[in-house]
């Protein structure tokens, strides 16, 4: 049976029938079980347009890349996982559902992951994707280092399998945002790390994609006061090729204030690991906008158009003053053009209110103009009217006032393996779906199969406790329902000894925010 679902507006319920939900989310969104958003096109095949952002939340430090006829967005998680994003068209990556690509269990770089950036680049077996990013270890930012994946093929979805982690053997500090440099044949790794008081850039010479070969130089510090709001940090340096022209563009100032923006080196030719051979913009090159509502813009990475005639910016930003570092800052993209003595003038960050121009050769149409208006649910729990449905990381549970408010915010789709039910996903854990493990409630990336397709499948059935509010079935085990038992929520079986608060807790309604 299907419970209707319930809207919250002010102190009222609107009630709407699922197959009106469903209606409405599948006009606002382009479900992809396998998460390549195929996005919608002009069907006249005139210029797309979207607004940013690409995503509502989670969207830090983006790296986005053109290849193939697809883009692919990779943020930092936060956690022990790397995502992907694929679509044919920039405005789909917005409803592209992520996949995870890699996850890791090893204690000495299990968390926090940060800052991926990706590149094809030719190893032993010919080309193959290598994913640069920054881990540590639990509990602590302080054991912050560099990593590498590689790909078994040329695919940049993967699959992927750790490589090494880079460094040099004589400076094995806290490293973070490796980026790639190939300049007259040679690679080198670019990164951040402390020297004393400042947050500084560093340049290596690499021999392999995997491997710094010699000692780190330093290329860039802190000087300029723009660069020493909130602490002493240049970091995310990105190489930026132009012409003859070879730039780096980097973050500078702390990312927890408005102030954080970016900066640029200018390659004068010479030794590239001589700091002599860099000379640093007096200016920021890219920051904030208070009459676009654009906050702390920075980490970037650049892309082509799928034609190869315009340039593009990714990079993160706030919509407030008052954002920080965390996974309230979403991606944004925009062009940017050249200026007469070649350097890049990445112009003013617009407005989310913005509609701009898709990349040249790409029809796209953005399916989601404003986030704010997609709809979310939360389902409260019959216990207590703060107490709903979230998740801690990846273990499902029935928490009050849940915080942050996204772990019990959800999209909901038409069931995997019925469409006649519902599958559950995650707002703030994006690729994760809401499944069971036996009797354990969890949240968990989609891997296409039909075992995850049936454990992510949940039919809505008359409340236990109430019959006007609902309860959550397992597709896969008819009888069984989300409830809490010994304090731990769980799935327990229905039977007519079921105590009344076992009931409550199994007994939900579909609310909006």
């Amino acid at each position: 049976m299907c419970a209707p679902l319930f809207i919250i507006k002010g102190m009222h319920f609107m009630r709407y029938s699922k197959a009106t939900f469903f209606l409405i989310l599948t006009l606002m969104m382009s479900l992809s079980v396998l998460g390549i958003s195929q996005g919608q096109s002009d069907e006249n095949g005139q210029p797309g347009m979207l607004r940013n952002p690409l995503n509502p939340y989670g969207g830090a430090d983006p790296w986005l890349t053109y290849y193939d006829g697809y883009y692919y967005l990779s943020a930092t998680t936060w956690r022990s996982e790397l995502l992907m994003s694929k679509s044919e068209t920039l405005a789909g990556l917005k409803t592209a559902i992520p996949q995870q690509i890699y996850a890791e269990s090893d204690p000495s770089r299990c968390c926090n992951m940060w800052a991926p950036e990706f590149y094809l680049l030719d190893g032993p077996n010919g080309p193959r994707w290598y994913f640069y990013y920054s881990a540590g270890t639990s509990g602590t930012l302080d054991n912050q280092h560099t990593h590498v994946l590689e790909s078994e093929g040329t695919d940049p979805m993967g699959p992927y399998h750790y490589k090494a982690r880079l460094y040099d053997p004589t400076n094995d500090v806290w490293a973070i945002d490796g980026s790639v440099l190939q300049l007259d044949d040679q690679l080198y790794f670019l990164f951040s790390s402390w020297v004393g008081p400042n947050q500084s850039m560093f340049i290596a010479e690499m021999s392999d994609p995997w491997t710094i070969s010699g000692a780190r130089h330093l290329i860039s510090q802190p000087t300029y006061d723009w660069e020493r709001v909130g602490a002493n940090v240049n970091e995310g340096p990105v190489a930026l090729f132009h012409e003859d022209d070879l730039f780096i563009i980097y973050s500078a100032s702390t990312c927890s204030v408005p102030d954080y923006k970016l900066g640029m080196l200018t390659y004068n030719g010479g030794d590239p690991l001589m700091q002599s051979s860099w000379e640093k913009h007096p200016e920021p090159v890219f920051q904030q906008s208070p009459e676009n509502d654009v906050f702390g813009p920075g980490h970037n990475g650049f892309f082509m158009s799928p034609d190869g005639t315009e340039n593009w910016i990714v990079y993160h930003a706030n919509d407030s003053a008052a954002g920080g570092c965390d996974d309230g800052r979403t991606t944004r993209v925009q062009k940017f053009t050249w200026n007469e003595d070649g350097t890049p003038n990445f112009g003013e960050p617009v407005s989310t209110e913005t509609e701009i121009a898709a990349p040249s050769g790409d029809n796209g149409i953005d399916p989601v103009p404003d986030f704010a208006e997609q709809p979310k649910v939360r389902y409260q729990n019959y216990t207590h009217e703060l107490a709903f449905l979230s998740h801690n990381d990846d273990i499902g549970a029935i928490d009050i006032d849940p915080r942050p408010i996204a772990d019990s915010q959800f999209y909901i789709y038409p069931g995997f393996a019925d469409e006649n039910a519902v599958s559950i996903r995650s707002i703030n854990m994006p690729a994760h779906f809401l499944i069971h493990d036996g009797n354990v409630i969890k949240f968990a990336p989609n891997d296409g199969s039909d075992e995850f397709a049936q454990k992510a499948t949940w039919n809505t059935i008359p409340g236990l406790a109430d019959d006007e509010w609902i309860s959550l079935e397992p597709y896969d085990q008819p009888g069984w329902v989300i409830s809490r038992q010994f304090g731990v929520t769980a799935l327990v079986k229905v039977t007519d000894s079921l105590n009344e608060q076992m009931r409550e807790y199994a007994t939900f309604r579909e609310v909006s925010d």
